[in-house]
């Protein structure tokens, strides 16, 4: 199958080869612009050489069609069987004619790429494949480019669909290196996905036994595709044997066009990859998984799912995706991870469930108090026993921010002695230094990195980088604590001044003039610690002047004429209660299960004696704080070895201002 094309033997020495195409759009192209020439390419030779046995029966399977144009589902079914795949060219050209013709290349090879089956034609027309072939021609790049695709040699018995899919994964990390400011948005770096896979399958004991398993892998915000070859590789590394379906949905068109484009390579049925809004029109309803992988974009704003998304959360409840609450307009990744969990396979007839890999920043884990949108969708997870494992990543991991990430695994199958059970690992000493940055990534995790934090969940152990945890850890009862009003009262001068800018006077035509005269009545020195005395004394004043105020005026002057202070009189309602000053509330979280009025007489009352709790105002919450568990106080260094390096510090730069001066 060779006939002189160049085929070298293996995916990670025929990557670089094909790169090698950037030499010819040096100078025309942008290096961050190459991807929309050399992938598409790549993706229409491969198709080529897969094709070209079956050339010769699909044209005359097409011979017999009246309209190519328009379909019927028999007829389709007719030419993906002489095809034998779920796509095919009806075209009478492939590469070796297109090569032939070299005064007719713009032509013809528009004519070819017309000549896919739908499903194929838009991975090209994601790609924008014609404006490229229009730039290329203008250029006079475009014959080059199609010759030098066609002396290499991509039929399936040279390099196989894991090969092709190495060469693609090859491609992809190159043009994200181009395009660091981008890249974190469709490309998890791949040491990341191996441990986030690892730990998915470290949980699927089913994958070890089963001699011929099937697994189902779905991914709602795909990207290039880069966690379903990884999962569907890791998979293949575990059981040869298995049988994986990928599923993928991906918003943006070009990235979904490379998802398409891989998952056509590792042999998947690319009718599985569907473009779109996953949280405004999921595109597999109803549909159940094995195992799901995820990184959403961290923080976006999900403004333009809203009107979906509220009207799912309303009207269907937990009966839809997102029965628990909703996050803040400004965050959706917790949209994505319910999106997920409704996606769970049931636990039933001997089913072994489902398990979530997902990759977030910190947010979720914390973000939000008590009876927030964030805090009741963690305590839905936490309550149904779906968290499994969340483990800290380094810092530095990812091509566009810095920021700490963690990975959460979750199930709907938890072991025995993971049951109502939470492990946090404490992952961000493990990694090692990148030769050079890309982007924002200067850490990676090396094989070692990740088969150590695969040896702490394994261990479900207490240590120095683990902590299991009981789920109800996490929740605690948030109270309000109150504090009494207390308030000194005084006709002084700068006091009745502030009546200027009481709107409740300004707007209802109260005579100031004659209200600030009753009040002088008051001597300015005299000070009321007790709120009564001080009515008693301003009514006294109102009517000596004939002033009649209401009960809003009233209270808005004597409000003007106050000041908090703890040497007050409590200030009280009509019944005889003390009145709350809002301004002194409080909360306290208190963990689930320790007794309310012991903790408030152990940690309040102590510190604030007229505090009491406000119980009809108690909230449950439920927040996950990696700090909280891992922290690690460090001392600080001593004055004298901070005055030391002062001193030193000082020393060398006068020495060197001497060497400077004249």
């Amino acid at each position: 199958m060779n006939d002189g094309k160049v085929a070298p033997n293996n995916g990670q020495r025929l990557g670089p080869f094909i790169w090698s195409v950037a030499d010819l759009l040096r100078g025309d192209y942008k290096p961050a612009e190459y991807r929309r020439v050399i992938l598409p390419f790549t993706v229409l030779r491969r198709l080529d050489c897969i094709l070209e046995k079956a050339k010769p029966g699909v044209l005359k399977a097409a011979s017999s069609i009246r309209d190519l144009g328009n379909l019927r589902a028999d007829a389709e079914l007719r030419l993906q069987k002489a095809s034998g795949f779920k796509f095919y060219n009806v075209s009478k050209f492939d590469y070796g004619k297109l090569i032939d013709d070299a005064p007719g290349i713009r032509k013809n090879i528009d004519a070819y790429v017309s000549g896919f089956s739908a499903n194929v034609r838009d991975i090209f027309e994601r790609y924008k494949f014609d404006e490229q072939l229009a730039r290329l021609d203008d250029k006079n790049l475009l014959y080059q480019i199609v010759l030098k695709f066609g002396s290499i040699d991509l039929h399936p018995k040279v390099v196989t669909n894991h090969d092709m899919g190495t060469v693609f994964e090859y491609l992809i990390r190159k043009f994200n290196e181009l395009s660091n400011e981008t890249a974190g948005e469709h490309y998890t770096p791949r040491d990341a996905i191996h441990l986030l896979v690892d730990l998915l399958l470290a949980g699927d004991a089913d994958l070890l036994v089963n001699p011929k398993p099937l697994r189902t892998v779905y991914d709602p915000a795909a990207g290039t595709g880069g966690m379903l070859s990884v999962t569907d590789d890791r998979i293949k590394e575990y059981n040869k044997d298995a049988k994986v379906t990928a599923y993928a949905q991906e918003l943006n068109d070009e990235t979904y066009a490379i998802c398409k484009a891989d998952m056509l390579f590792k042999g998947q049925d690319i009718t599985n990859v569907k473009q779109g809004d996953t949280l405004s029109d999921d595109k597999f309803p109803g549909k159940h998984f094995d195992l799901m992988a995820c990184n959403p974009p961290y923080g976006f704003e999900w403004k333009k799912e809203r009107e979906a998304v509220e009207d799912e959360h309303e009207r269907l409840g937990f009966k839809g995706r997102f029965g628990p609450e909703l996050p803040r307009i400004s965050d959706g990744q917790l949209l994505f991870l319910l999106h997920l969990v409704s996606k769970m396979r049931p636990v039933t007839g001997g089913a072994h469930g489902s398990r979530i890999g997902i990759v977030m920043n910190g947010s979720p884990l914390f973000t939000g108090g008590a009876g927030s949108g964030e805090s009741e969708i963690r305590r839905f997870l936490l309550k149904n026993d779906f968290v499994e494992c969340i483990v800290g990543l380094p810092t530095e991991m990812f091509y566009n921010t810095g920021i700490a990430t963690y990975i959460w695994i979750l199930t709907n199958n938890k072991s025995e002695e993971r049951k109502e059970k939470v492990q946090l690992i404490d992952a961000t000493r493990f990694f090692g230094r990148m030769p050079r940055s890309l982007g924002n990534k200067r850490r990676y995790l090396s094989e070692e990195n990740i088969g150590q934090v695969l040896s702490i969940y394994q261990a479900f152990e207490d240590g120095e980088y683990s902590k299991v945890l009981p789920n109800k850890a996490f929740g605690y009862t948030q109270i309000v604590v109150e504090r009494p009003l207390r308030l000194q009262f005084k006709a002084s001068t700068e006091r009745i001044a502030r009546l200027d800018e009481e709107k409740v006077l300004t707007r209802s035509g109260t005579d100031l003039k004659k209200l600030k005269a009753s009040l002088t009545d008051i001597p300015a020195s005299r000070v009321f610690n007790n709120r009564n005395d001080f009515l008693k004394s301003l009514g006294a004043a109102l009517r000596t002047h004939r002033l009649s105020l209401s009960a809003p005026q009233l209270k808005a002057v004597w409000q003007c004429l106050s000041e908090r202070t703890d040497t007050a009189d409590v200030c009280l309602d009509a019944e005889g209660k003390p009145e709350t000053d809002s301004q002194l509330r409080d909360t306290e979280n208190v963990p689930l299960g320790e007794d309310i009025g012991a903790y408030f007489k152990r940690e309040v009352k102590p510190y604030v004696s007229d505090a009491w709790m406000a119980r009809d105002k108690d909230r449950i919450g439920y927040e996950i704080s990696f700090t909280r568990y891992f922290y690690k106080s460090v001392a600080p260094r001593s004055l004298q070895d901070i005055d030391a390096d002062l001193k030193a510090a000082t020393r060398e730069i006068v020495s060197m201002l001497t060497e400077v001066s004249p």
